[in-house]
């Protein structure tokens, strides 16, 4: 199980990214992360912006509570959510 901190009125959370994937999914956990595969490249933040849009889109919040704190310019980042649960977060992996 990969671990969901709450943090205020949202929450923080681990993911493994796969850049230049066949289309943008969660495949499943990665050690303690959540591992999402991603169609964009990893080249001047495409990725990440694709990210950003992806966990927007997933936990149905606007993408303004979506931001990566850490791990910008690698495959191992922290995502924190405003205004979402931990259960929800935990539901993605199911």
């Amino acid at each position: 199980m990969f671990a969901v901190e709450e943090i205020g009125s949202g929450v923080r959370f681990k993911i493994r990214v796969q850049p230049r994937a066949a289309k943008n999914e969660i495949s499943g956990i990665y050690q303690d992360a959540l591992k999402v595969r991603l169609t964009a490249p990893p080249v001047e933040g495409e990725a990440n912006k694709e990210c950003v849009k992806f966990f927007a889109k997933v936990l149905g919040v606007p993408k303004s509570n979506v931001r990566i704190v850490s791990g910008e310019k690698g495959r191992n980042k922290t995502l924190e959510v405003v205004g979402v649960t931990a259960q929800q977060v935990r539901q993605l992996a199911e």
